[in-house]
């Protein structure tokens, strides 16, 4: 698929800068990176099959050099435009919007054909553009850091989650606590996984997946841990056993045979029926246990590449699902379910995190009390994306962040993990998602957590006051009874 981006830097850089100056640095020093991330873990188009991959052709970064002029030489390494946009008023509004249309525009009717663009920009002037790329069947996918307007969101094909575009992307995902050392595997579990292969292929009339072997030997042998006893796959870890004369090929897959019982897979037609049922049986199983052992979502991306490690290779065309979204939805996995509405997609369990149940209707016995708040509060959630918690949920985050600043202070990485955590051990769960959310009205409206008041009625009135502006925004009028409503649903009693 071929495509091209064009990335608003000044728009962007700034955006992270006010959640944190050490991700807005990584963005704008690792381009190479983060591009790699889109070519790699982005969501396909559903008409895309075969083998598919996407190629960004065209790369175009529109910077204000009389301020961003040291992060050039970054881009250039990654192949990048650049297109000078410098301040043309005492403002400094520069002409980046209009230089970005008419790009995308040219490139529109060119003969390459380009089948998707995407555009790294907040900046809602875009949104006729990207309504006339629709209308021209080209595929849109954006990146806006902040509050985009909901008619922008809805105009594009893909809207990046900016949460999983810092952790994936940027790799600013660091752990809170250090990781504890992996226990080292005996030989004699290593033996043991020998014998395990030897004794399955004895009694197997045609080669043996590395995915079921591994489930097997996941199941049977009890000191085996997730790195494979320190060689990242199984395959690996097979590689490094005495097998005898057993050998391992890459054909289906990933699998395991007996040259003189079984030949060379993919040059006889033996076991060639059987072995798809059985991958797919053990692959389904594979993907429960990372999910159900998983304290957050699964990305997609984090499935593809465990499947391919544990398989050997990354099996051809998707076991004949043509893309790895049709084949995880071609899975058993209920009652897993998927949001693919998150850059590359997540998997996760309703039961067991939170999302599931953040993102699940609520309830009328939820709202006892406040059922004149939820009319206007289901209507701010699905336009603006403003939390759908109750008062109560409202008032317990604001008091435990309160806390936490005060404990530990702010940080981008880490205050949403503990704050979620804190309500949920206080009996008032809310997602790292809307946590985000709350920080990043907090942040946008101004708020610098070192300098000003962090008492939870402090914050909860300045966030009040961003769902205000999100309803201006959104042309939702903001009248006394609104404004009240708003009032009465976020702000801490004082």
């Amino acid at each position: 698929m071929k495509s091209a981006l064009f990335v608003d830097f000044d728009n962007i850089y700034s955006g992270l800068r006010q959640l944190d100056q050490a991700t807005a640095d990584r963005f704008a020093k690792a381009p190479m990176e983060w591009v790699s991330w889109m070519v790699n873990s982005l969501t396909l188009p559903e008409h895309v099959t075969g083998a598919p991959k996407r190629r960004i052709l065209v790369r175009r970064c529109y910077l204000n050099p009389q301020a961003y002029q040291r992060f050039r030489p970054y881009f250039n390494l990654a192949g990048f435009e650049i297109i000078d946009c410098p301040a043309l008023t005492s403002g400094g509004k520069t002409s980046t919007d209009i230089h970005m249309v008419l790009d995308i525009v040219d490139l529109l009717q060119h003969e390459a054909h380009y089948d998707e663009f995407i555009v790294l920009s907040a900046d809602a002037d875009f949104t006729p553009v990207l309504r006339k790329l629709r209308r021209w069947d080209r595929r849109t996918t954006v990146l806006a850091i902040g509050f985009p307007s909901a008619a922008y969101r809805a105009s594009a094909d893909l809207v990046i989650d900016q949460d999983e575009f810092v952790r994936g992307a940027l790799g600013m995902a660091q752990p809170c606590e250090p990781e504890s050392a992996k226990p080292v595997c005996p030989p004699s579990s290593i033996a043991a996984v020998a014998d395990l292969v030897r004794i399955a292929l004895i009694q197997a009339e045609a080669p043996v997946s590395l995915a079921s072997l591994a489930t097997q030997a996941q199941d049977r042998i009890d000191a085996l841990d997730s790195s494979w006893c320190g060689h990242g796959s199984f395959g690996a870890l097979l590689r490094a056993s005495d097998i005898g004369p057993l050998r391992i090929s890459a054909h289906n897959g990933g699998v395991v045979y007996d040259p003189a019982r079984h030949g060379v897979p993919g040059e006889s037609g033996t076991g060639e029926g059987a072995a798809p049922s059985v991958d797919v049986r053990a692959l389904t199983d594979l993907v429960r246990r990372e999910v159900q052992q998983s304290a957050e979502p699964v990305a997609c991306a984090r499935l593809a590449s465990l499947i391919s490690r544990h398989a050997g290779a990354t099996p051809v065309d998707w076991y004949g699902n043509g893309s790895f979204r049709r084949f995880l939805e071609s899975l058993a996995l209920a009652p897993l379910q998927f949001d693919w509405k998150v850059a590359g997609g997540i998997v996760y369990d309703p039961t067991l995190h939170a999302r599931g149940l953040a993102t699940s209707p609520p309830t009328d016995q939820e709202w006892t009390g406040d059922a004149t708040i939820l009319a206007l509060a289901r209507q701010l959630h699905e336009v603006a994306g403003v939390p759908l918690l109750t008062p109560a949920r409202y008032r317990t985050l604001f008091a435990v962040l309160s806390s936490d600043l005060a404990a530990h202070g702010y940080s981008f990485l880490d205050t949403a993990k503990r704050v979620r955590d804190g309500c949920r051990d206080v009996g008032n769960p809310v997602s790292r998602a809307d946590v985000d959310f709350v920080l990043r009205g907090l942040v946008f409206r101004g708020h610098r957590f070192d300098e000003h008041p962090n008492a939870a009625v402090d914050l909860s009135a300045k966030f009040a006051n961003n769902v205000r502006s999100l309803c201006l925004r959104e042309q939702i009028v903001l009248d006394v009874q609104t404004d009240a409503t708003i009032r009465h649903w976020i702000s801490a009693p004082s």
